[in-house]
């Protein structure tokens, strides 16, 4: 058993300090990670984790053994309370440097941008770090005043940064033992490589939002051939409701009411038609509607429900393509794979639609 670090007398007056009043630092972490986590949802930021810790008594006593010489007051010590955020993006760090600045009263002089610090080895040190207090206007107790006047310090890193600051730390890079040359230059290659990875991300990122712009504004325009098919141009596609007058005249058939669905697992069966843009999906809803209303309604004279599916529109369609493509029973089945998931039940469903449309006047044009 390691014996307890001793301490100067100012150091020991300290540490008791930090003992006596650790419950004050117990209600600000609370006070600083819930609403750090209410601010984010609030504002839509999606972030990848907000750690948050009370340092120890045995790390805050390594501290003072070290460094305690420059601690006048407990207030100096300013990550007895320390916040870690973690983004996925480098452009992110931004934003959540820029929600902290608004929630908390930032600490100026004391904060630091190691991102500007452009040090060869440094990419999992590159973090935003900003010394901050809790205003009065989040919390002001008189019972406890201290909650205003200590500090803490908040970190803003990605989380390849935070990755790779922990990889170091585990190798023991950045420890006392003197690391030669050659694995060193390893580490900075590696070091650059991340770095590298973490800004194409983020740039990624701004080309995907930008084509998903560019996609919104031609399907609003009605430039549906020039919109190729995909994931962001089909959720855009059903977002304008192309089905729903098709889902109207079903549902008048028995007074239904319809239901909203997911209509994105369709996807994957308009790309087995090989549509390949937004033009051929309407082309498609224009061409087969009639046929597809005729089904469902052979569908629906067997039954007396009163409520559908938003998708009842889009599956009839598609069975209907299906068949008069000569795609037959394997194509229907696929359909119905697709959207159920493999199961035997999905054989007899064929059979029924296939039954249903043999006696129906679009199978025999």
């Amino acid at each position: 058993m390691t014996s307890q670090i001793s301490l100067d007398p100012h150091g020991e007056m300290l540490m008791q300090q930090y003992k006596e009043r650790r419950h004050i630092f117990e209600r600000m972490d609370k006070l600083v990670f819930d609403k750090l986590r209410w601010t984010f949802q609030e504002n839509g930021l999606y972030i990848n984790s907000i750690e948050h810790r009370i340092k120890t008594e045995k790390s805050l006593r390594g501290k003072l053994e070290l460094k305690g010489a420059k601690y006048k007051t407990l207030d100096d010590i300013t990550d007895i309370l320390g916040v870690r955020i973690i983004t996925f993006y480098t452009d992110d760090v931004d934003k959540v440097a820029a929600i902290v600045k608004h929630v908390f009263d930032v600490d100026w002089r004391e904060s630091v941008d190691k991102r500007k610090l452009h040090q060869l080895d440094s990419f999992g040190y590159n973090s935003l770090h900003y010394i901050c207090r809790i205003p009065k206007s989040l919390i002001s107790d008189y019972q406890m005043p201290e909650l205003n006047e200590y500090r803490f310090e908040i970190q803003m890193r990605t989380a390849l940064q935070h990755v790779w600051s922990t990889i170091e730390h585990d190798t023991g890079y950045k420890g006392d033992v003197r690391i030669p040359k050659e694995y060193r230059r390893q580490f900075s290659r590696l070091a650059g490589m991340l770095e590298l990875v973490d800004d194409e991300f983020s740039r990624l990122r701004t080309t995907l939002t930008d084509y998903r712009r560019r996609i919104q504004s031609l399907v609003a325009s009605g430039k549906l051939d020039e919109v190729p098919l995909d994931e962001a141009s089909f959720r855009s596609f059903i977002s304008m409701k192309p089905f729903d007058q098709l889902n109207q005249r079903i549902a008048a058939t028995n007074q239904a009411e319809i239901y909203p669905v997911s209509q994105m697992p369709f996807l994957p069966v308009l790309e087995y038609f090989h549509f390949d843009t937004l033009g051929e999906v309407q082309r498609f809803i224009e061409t087969y509607s009639d046929a597809a209303f005729q089904l469902a309604l052979s569908q629906l004279a067997l039954t007396d429900l009163d409520i559908l599916s938003e998708n009842v529109g889009l599956l009839n369609l598609c069975i209907v393509y299906a068949l008069k493509m000569g795609l037959g029973r394997d194509g229907v089945l696929f359909i119905l794979n697709v959207l159920n998931g493999e199961d035997s039940s999905n054989e007899m469903m064929a059979d029924m639609f296939i039954e249903q449309a043999s006696n129906l006047s679009f199978m025999q044009s």
